[in-house]
Parts: C-alpha cells; structure tokens; sequence
C-alpha cells in the first residue's frame, strides 16, 4: 500500500522551533473527522493510499460553536478562523457588537506578506469573506464584493461573484458592476478556462482576480464533464504566483476552501462529498510538494464544521463498511436529478432510466444473486414508482449509500468539533483541544 508518511513526518520534524515564512491553510467546508475518516478508507480501499492531510504530524481537536449557538454556520467560524473571534451566526469579519475585526489574511497585507484566496465556490461565500470582509451579514453579498476589491489582496481565484452588479440589502455606495470596479481598481479579472490559461501563460499582473463562470465551480465528481481549472491546479498556480511575487523575503498566506464538501454534505451525498474531499487532499499534496522546496511553510487543514451528521456505519450493513461501493457512482444526485428530469419531459419509459442507474450508481437489474449491487424486486419496483413521481434521485441516493453503511443525522450543521492537523514550523503549537479562534490568533503571532 501506497503511503506518504515517512515523507510528511520527515517534513514534520524540520524546523519546527520557527516561525514559519509562508503560511497555507486549507479549510474544509463542513468538514469534521467523519468526512476525513470516510475519505480516507475510501482512498485507501480505491486509491491504493491514505490521505496527505491525515498523515500529518500535529493533530489538534478544534471547538466550533459560535457566539449564538452550539451550531454554528459558515459565516461565524470563517470569522473565528480568519479573525481570531468568536461572533454569532450570519455575521461575517465583525464581533458580536458587529466592529470589524482584522483577519490573519489582513495582518498578513499589513506586514508586507502576499495574500491569497482560493475556493471552489462563488468567491464572497461565507468562508472566503471572512478573511476579507466586515458585514453583518453574510447576505450583504455586494458589500462583500466591495469588501474583497479594497481588501488589495494579491490573488482571487474561485467560482463567481454572486451579486456582482445588483443592490442587495439597502447598499448605500453602488459602484456598478464589480468585475469592472476591480479592473479599475488594479485586478486583471478574467473568466473560464481560456482566461486561465492566459494569465498562466503571460507575464502576471500585479493582482489577479479569476473566476470559473458565474457560479461555483461543479462537484469534482461531475469535472469530467467539464473544462475548469480544479482545486488542486488552482492551489498549483496561487503558489507559484505569491512565490514569484513575495521574493522580498517577507513571504505569503494563502486560503485554500473546500467549499462543495459542505454542500454535498447538506444533500446527505456521500460519494459526491467524498470526492470532493479527495480533490481538497489533492490540493494539500500540491501544498506539500511546495513545503518539500521551501520547508519554511506551515500547512494547516481544518474543517470550520461538520455538515449532515456523517455516521460511519449503517444498521443494514451491521459493523460492515464498504467505501469502495461508492466508487460505483459516476456523478452527483444533482447531476442525475437533471438527467432523470429530462426523461420524464420526454415521458421516457422506466427501462431508459434503469439503464441511467446502472450507468450513474452501478446499479443492476438483471445481476447475479448476492451481488451488493444487484436490486431487490422490491427496490425495483419502489424505483419505478419514485421516477414516476419526479424523486428517482432521492431513492437511488439512499440505496446506494445503504450499499456502502454510511448514515446521515441532519440535512444541516451539527455541533461536532472539527479535526485540525499541521505540518512545519510553527505546528507544533497547534495541537491539543483548541477554539476555532486559536488557528487565527496563532497564525497572526507569527508575524507580529
């Protein structure tokens, strides 16, 4: 079996009695230790391999409750995270008395450092505005976007913009269209794959703001049918691109989020949200092969909640766990769900959409007896009736996630800690039960 941690506890050892020059943190969307235990058998089983991010030698158990509720959303612990405080829910960049709060992102600007955010969903999200946004609430989405274009920050890359060029919540400064208040404002802004592969192909500009299209980028599961820059390529060019520019020494923070973990997580979708999981361990190894050249970088993953109440096991499957049946799923429910709605426009008989199963879950209709894959004529029959009534999808979803044991508690958040673990100098200070706001106020320290 494949296995990367002699290599990471090698890295681990070194310099760890510094202070690190760049720091790298990766934060999974709704990612806590049943979306990291769950990807890593998966890989394991699968990919021949564990996961980089739980190799790494520092490991700390992390608190993310919020200043309102046990629960917290995305917005109060991307500010914990970021800020170093804890706020309540929907609050982004502000305290609970809604003052703004500096980010480790900002203390980074203001000490000379490049900075980077890179997410795979639209880039005034929760997560990502909470390292460069003051509102008191996540829905201001315009002035988040106002907030991201004055923040100076080197680097964006990401999904869209939501709201780019509408009003939202009473905006009392309108300045148009934001995509063209940043290019008036020193960004080059570019879209798509093309804009891509011209800003990896010229000479960089000063600051860079580049997003996939107007919305988030697809679940990793559904990339192939996509031509998109992918997390681990988008992580690849932002650190080539603070290297190149943070020659002076001082070096660089880069944000890397996960942010469709979550989402998947709120549709109680295991093979999609593992994919996803995989792709942002594919990242941290891009991270980790720039630590192999620079080894005063600190690597940190965290997670800034857990989303669906992910349980490792199934009542059907007893004390059984089969991850690899998940490898069976060739696309998101929400993929599917778009193709079994176009049959149903057309009135499509069943047997078109029980070959669409078999090509999407690997399901069988005619299978051998004792075949996990192979459906009951009950099931059968049950699909039948549900792609008749428009919810094929959610039937298929829940066998194929009873096939492989995995359960789910909640369509929201839950209170679960978060898994946090780290690699460099600097991390051996990140172990232990920690808050949420200690990765922040650790992180400024350094640069201080």
């Amino acid at each position: 079996m494949k296995t990367l941690t002699p290599f990471i506890l090698l890295l681990g050892m070194s310099a760890m009695a510094d202070a690190p020059r760049n720091v790298i943190l990766f934060i999974g969307d709704g990612m806590s230790t049943p979306q990291r235990i769950v990807a890593d058998e998966f890989s394991r089983k699968v990919n021949g391999e564990a996961m980089a991010m739980n190799a790494f030698p520092c490991h700390a158990t992390t608190l993310t409750y919020s200043l309102s509720s046990l629960v917290t959303d995305s917005a109060a612990a991307a500010t914990a995270i970021a800020c170093g405080e804890k706020t309540k829910n929907g609050a982004v960049g502000v305290d609970g008395d809604g003052k703004p709060v500096a980010s480790c992102a900002e203390a980074a600007r203001d000490s000379g450092r490049k900075v980077g955010i890179v997410t795979s969903v639209t880039i005034n999200h929760a997560t990502p505005a909470g390292f460069y946004a003051h509102q008191d609430s996540r829905s201001m989405l315009y002035q988040i976007g106002l907030d991201l274009v004055r923040s100076r920050f080197d680097l964006f890359l990401g999904g869209g913009l939501d709201n780019a060029n509408v009003k939202t919540n009473g905006v009392a400064e309108y300045v148009g269209n934001l995509y063209d208040y940043a290019a008036a404002n020193g960004y080059c802004v570019a879209c798509g794959r093309e804009g891509f592969d011209a800003l990896s192909s010229s000479p960089a500009p000063d600051r860079i703001w580049w997003r996939s299209g107007e919305k988030a980028l697809p679940y990793a599961i559904d990339a192939r049918d996509e031509d998109c820059p992918r997390l681990p390529e988008l992580t690849r060019f932002a650190l080539d691109f603070l290297d190149a520019k943070s020659k002076d020494g001082k070096g660089f923070f880069l944000m890397v989020e996960g942010g469709r973990i979550d989402w998947a997580g709120h549709a109680n979708e295991a093979a999609t949200n593992l994919r996803d999981m995989l792709e942002l361990d594919s990242a941290v190894k891009v991270a980790l092969e720039y630590q192999k050249a620079h080894p005063d970088t600190l690597i940190v993953v965290t997670g800034d909640h857990e989303t669906g109440g992910m349980s490792i096991g199934f009542a059907g499957t007893g004390y059984a766990f089969y991850m690899e049946r998940l490898a069976s799923q060739t696309c998101s429910t929400e993929r599917f769900r778009d193709r079994c709605r176009a049959l149903r426009d057309r009135n499509a008989p069943f047997e078109e959409a029980a070959a669409l199963l078999s090509e999407c879950y690997g399901f069988r209709f005619d299978g051998k007896e004792g075949d996990p894959m192979t459906l009951t004529e009950a099931e059968v029959a049950d699909m039948k009736y549900q792609y008749l009534h428009g919810s094929l999808d959610d039937k298929a979803r829940r066998i194929m996630q009873d096939r492989a044991g995995v359960g789910w508690t909640s369509g929201s958040h839950t209170g679960l800690p978060a898994l946090t673990t780290s690699i460099g100098p600097g991390a051996e200070r990140i172990t232990g039960l920690l808050e949420n706001t200690d990765i922040s106020k650790i992180v400024k320290s350094f640069w201080q």
